[in-house]
């Protein structure tokens, strides 16, 4: 079911529309509980972060297999020490690569510039399903991707608080998220065909096998980076319950995309994700006071418009314009011939 494909009228909306506002608000509340805790306290090592983020989701994924039926997906999958090295590790790896990168970032970037910035996700995964021949390429699709290209570039060009480092360390965090979307893809779609059924993973089970490659990648890296020079008393200058509810909170946004996956379509996600996205730049705005020009607001809103055609199509955006005029006249109508026949 989408957005555009309304429920019989039997059946209850408020599973669905509770789980798109759960996975709204601990989007939101991951990105600016993240931002609160490397701007505004003593914890600015955004690596040993991330890690402690990867282990707390190893132990919370290892606790609700024991407990619950929630990952009970993972008894439908063939793990052996091949799979795992061929599809876990690597995914693990580039997962790791873009979590670190996007932490990275909030040390140079506001929330709100980095949110348009991320408007840049579909090209780039497009561009590399291209790359890795998922996909064929067109040229209804190259020039959707300019288009997005330019209006991002337009927001680029109007940000008061520019950091090229920062915008290079976010789109490192896309490269390796797109590349991790499309391997998922391929190693799925190969396992299938050689399987003759396919060994299909919701985000819940792919949490519970790739935390713990994640966990120790960015251990290696903070090893090399952060963890020599970190200072351990900053983890109780900063609260031990504070760092423990930051990590839950970005343990419950991969919960309530596990939900939200077996109700809806990546489609209604998009869709969601447009005002998602528009809402916490606004909190970006109030909670810090952060400054848009009107140049970024306008190559952002063309972005969003290019995104919504990417992910739509026009004929989708017609019929769906043409039945909502459909329903307005007629209600009209409706109206108007009710009230006539009521004189």
């Amino acid at each position: 079911m989408t957005i555009l494909d309304l429920p019989p009228k039997e059946a209850s909306v408020w599973p669905v529309t509770l789980g798109i506002l759960s996975w709204v608000f601990w989007s939101n509340l991951t990105i600016l509980f993240n931002k609160w805790v490397i701007e505004s306290t003593e914890f600015r090592t955004s690596i040993i972060l991330t890690t402690w983020h990867l282990i707390f989701a190893t132990l919370a994924t290892q606790l609700l297999a024991r407990t619950t039926t929630l990952l009970d997906g993972r008894k439908t999958i063939r793990m052996d020490a091949r799979t795992y090295l061929r599809m876990i590790v690597p995914i693990g790896i580039l997962y790791s690569g873009s979590l670190v990168c996007s932490n990275i970032v909030y040390l140079y970037l506001n929330v709100s510039f980095i949110q348009m910035l991320k408007a840049c996700g579909p090209i780039i995964t497009l561009l590399t399903s291209w790359a890795w021949h998922v996909t064929p390429p067109t040229l209804e699709s190259f020039l959707n991707i300019l288009l997005i290209a330019l209006s991002i570039g337009l927001a680029v060009a109007g940000e008061v608080q520019f950091s090229g480092l920062g915008v290079l360390y976010q789109l490192a965090s896309l490269i390796f998220d797109a590349n991790r979307l499309v391997m998922i893809q391929v190693l799925l779609s190969s396992s299938s065909a050689h399987d003759g059924g396919g060994q299909k993973m919701d985000p819940l089970v792919t949490l519970y096998y790739s935390a713990p490659v994640c966990a120790f990648t960015n251990f290696l890296i903070a090893f090399y980076t952060e963890l020599r020079a970190f200072r351990w008393g900053v983890v109780s200058e900063t609260g031990v319950g504070v760092l423990l509810a930051n990590a839950a909170v970005g343990f419950m946004l991969n919960v309530s995309i596990f939900v939200l996956i077996g109700k809806t379509s990546g489609l209604t996600m998009t869709l969601v994700s447009v005002p998602k996205n528009i809402l916490l730049i606004v909190c970006s705005v109030v909670i810090w006071g952060t400054e848009i020009s009107v140049l970024q607001m306008v190559g952002y809103a063309l972005a969003l418009v290019g995104l919504l055609y990417y992910s739509l199509g026009w004929e989708t955006i017609k019929g769906s314009c043409g039945a909502g005029y459909t329903r307005l006249v007629g209600g009209v109508e409706r109206e108007e011939k009710e009230a006539e026949g009521g004189v």
